[in-house]
């Protein structure tokens, strides 16, 4: 049996959602799933972004006035490591509890056991992170690949995950591994 945070981001990875939101959804449909604990940020009047503790949603407008479109959302896997409340309430309550760390060897096996086969990526000139890409659901993996002072988190070990993100588009993987 998966335990219950790893079934967590095994949906998000396969589905390219988190708890059925996607990347494209409006702010209240967002809110809708994931509850209404978060942190609001503006960048301007044109960028926007909800801050859920583990997850963070992203969202650009034309104008001022203008409404809101999804852009992407990450998951910030590395944030586990400080403690504490990260885990939002929604979140918490359909998955339970989280470890402190997410091993990508365990995540990558879990995956390819459910016919999901990620494919590593160029991540350009940066040694310190791997990336890894859902071609299905347009979900990449970034993964600790070696430790440098500065460049990576102090608590994460090579081989941690990082991060999540959705999506990345097959433009963008093209793009990356042209470079």
């Amino acid at each position: 049996m998966t335990p219950h945070s790893l079934a967590f981001y095994l949906d998000v990875v396969m589905s390219g959602t988190v708890l059925g939101a996607k990347p494209t959804d409006q702010p209240d449909r967002v809110t809708g799933r994931l509850g209404t604990e978060f942190a609001e940020n503006r960048s301007g009047r044109h960028h926007m972004w909800r801050d859920y503790g583990l997850a963070e949603f992203f969202w650009q407008r034309e104008s001022g006035d203008g409404p809101w479109a999804g852009h992407h959302f990450t998951l910030q896997v590395h944030r586990l490591t400080y403690g504490g409340k990260v885990v939002n309430g929604e979140i918490r309550t359909r998955y339970g509890r989280f470890a402190r760390r997410l091993r990508f060897a365990k995540l990558q096996r879990l995956l390819e056991n459910r016919g999901t086969v990620l494919r590593e990526i160029p991540s350009g000139q940066d040694p310190c992170y791997r990336l890894f890409w859902n071609p299905e659901s347009w979900t990449c993996v970034s993964v600790i690949g070696a430790k440098e002072e500065y460049r990576t988190p102090d608590d994460l070990r090579v081989g941690d995950v990082y991060g999540i993100t959705a999506p990345m588009t097959p433009d963008e993987v093209a793009w990356r591994t042209a470079r």
